[in-house]
């Protein structure tokens, strides 16, 4: 068994290496690569990805596999958790042909550039071409792997294993029932009929210096992390000390860049604290799901960082940075959290966002189940914003095109967002009932015992244990969605007095 470890470990450290490959060039070409290097960067994506996935499908590779689950009694622990993720990955990867793994990545990276192309002339036709042949892409994909049910299972079980459509839509349809009602009695109240729009001004340079600032005293530090800019913020990782996160100074809300830093930070954050030592360059040391990747994100982001503790303590340093002063502390907190229904969902309020991520859901699982087709997609993409937000885009940009997702072939992704957030809210819920002094310890930018109840009970198993194992062991229970809308009703009845 011995030459059959030696293998497979082999095998899986240099699969690492050609997904730090393919994540540098992915970065690149989204942060600093010229335009008109988008053709050979597809065919070097292409070819990587081809590489990457032959070494995986190899018959050597899944013989050596065999042989150690045959023997599994025999093995270490360690060794053990590593054949049973890797067989179940492995398998999976054998269904698919390496000529639709390439043709696949190829498709994408040029569907990147014209979805690129497309927002900068808000033409959706200019971009809708590559998604038709990303959709018949995944439907093929969907056609080798086959889960149970509809189509959009196995797109949805790539990022959120196990998760089902039946699952999601019995989720959201609780959630989005009481986002429109929360949403409804909050326009209708008096702080919200009189709520102002604050024009805050803050240059480019002092975005920079707030972004820096805060991505610091989250312990990330720029020897391991660093910050760059690209259209749709991202975190990627090259390395177990080299992780990538992107923002965006250019929005007409400056905030956009101080809270998608934050966002990004939270992933940035879980990279960094993926097992190693034993399991480092395995199928161990990742994230079990997306939703629970995202649930690092959400929480720092929206349990943190918009919270009036931490406001008592960055509020003066953002001021001096800033120049800002118009508002005192207690109108700040407010206007942070200001619920104002917004045609983009990356600049959405909390209370709102989850009402964007259950539109795309909507509209991936129609497109999947051919109840939908590509060119209606503008036209049903406004109904829906108007049906759940009251606000409509004027043009694609504010639409459609928006999310640089669908041009990767990330249809199944957005349902993470929701899932995420939820996830945020009951780690918020479980962090706040074991430390009491939790608030008292943000407001004077102590986040260290956060941090580590996170390392404790969500980084360290990486995929060890799926999501759901890892959330209910951590907060007692699996996917809730009462316990986020309670937790938005708490806070937010409250600052709009109902």
């Amino acid at each position: 068994m011995k030459e059959s470890l030696d293998f497979i470990y082999k095998e899986q450290k240099e699969l690492s290496t050609f997904s730090r490959i393919a994540a540098l060039l992915g970065w690149d070409q989204m942060t600093y690569m010229p335009k008109m290097g988008a053709l050979e960067r597809s065919e070097q994506s292409a070819l990587i990805s081809k590489l990457a996935h032959e070494k995986v499908i190899s018959d050597e590779f899944w013989n050596h596999i065999q042989i150690l689950s045959n023997n599994k009694d025999n093995l270490s622990e360690k060794d053990k958790a590593v054949i049973v993720r890797l067989e179940k990955d492995v398998e999976k990867s054998r269904k698919i042909p390496s000529d639709f793994v390439e043709k696949m990545s190829k498709t994408t990276t040029l569907a990147y550039q014209a979805w690129e192309e497309a927002r900068g002339k808000n033409s959706f036709k200019i971009f809708s071409p590559h998604l038709e042949k990303i959709v018949e892409l995944e439907k093929e994909y969907c056609g080798y792997i086959n889960l149970p049910g509809p189509q959009y299972n196995t797109l949805l079980d790539d990022y959120e294993e196990g998760m089902t459509v039946d699952i999601l839509k019995k989720e959201f349809s609780y959630l989005k029932t009481n986002l429109v009602e929360m949403l409804e009695k909050i326009k209708s109240s008096h702080i919200y009929k009189t709520q102002k729009k604050i024009d805050i001004k803050i240059n480019q340079e002092n975005q920079k210096k707030l972004c820096q600032i805060v991505f610091e005293k989250m312990f990330l530090t720029n020897d391991k992390a660093r910050i760059d800019i690209s259209t749709h913020p991202f975190t990627t990782s090259m390395g177990s000390d080299d992780v990538r996160i992107t923002t965006n100074y250019g929005r007409e809300n400056p905030l956009f860049s101080f809270f998608s830093t934050v966002h990004e930070a939270g992933h940035a954050l879980y990279e960094l604290e993926m097992p190693r030592n034993e399991f480092k360059d395995t199928v161990i040391s990742d994230s079990p799901s997306l939703g629970l990747h995202e649930s690092q994100s959400r929480f720092w982001e929206n349990m943190v960082a918009r919270s009036i503790s931490f406001w008592k303590h960055f509020y003066p340093i953002f001021q001096e940075v800033s120049g800002f002063r118009e508002l005192d502390l207690d109108k700040w907190c407010k206007l942070v959290n200001q619920v104002k229904p917004s045609l983009i969902r990356v600049e959405a309020d909390e209370l709102t966002y989850c009402l964007h991520v259950i539109l795309r859901f909507e509209l991936e699982v129609d497109l999947m189940d051919d109840k939908l087709q590509i060119s209606e997609l503008p036209e049903i993409w406004n109904e829906k914003m108007d049906e759940m937000l009251g606000v409509v885009p004027q043009k694609d940009v504010e639409g459609v095109l928006q999310d640089m997702h669908w041009s990767g072939g990330s249809i199944g992704y957005f349902p993470t967002y929701a899932i995420g957030t939820i996830y945020s809210s009951q780690i918020y819920k479980k962090i706040s009932e074991i430390n009491t002094n939790m608030q008292s310890e943000i407001e004077q930018g102590k986040f260290e015992n956060v941090l580590n109840w996170l390392r404790e009970n969500i980084h360290k198993y990486g995929r060890i244990l799926s999501a759901d194992e890892i959330i209910k062991k951590a907060c007692g229970e699996g996917l809730n969605s009462k316990v986020f809308v309670n937790y938005l009703k708490d806070k937010y009845y409250n600052l709009y007095d109902i």
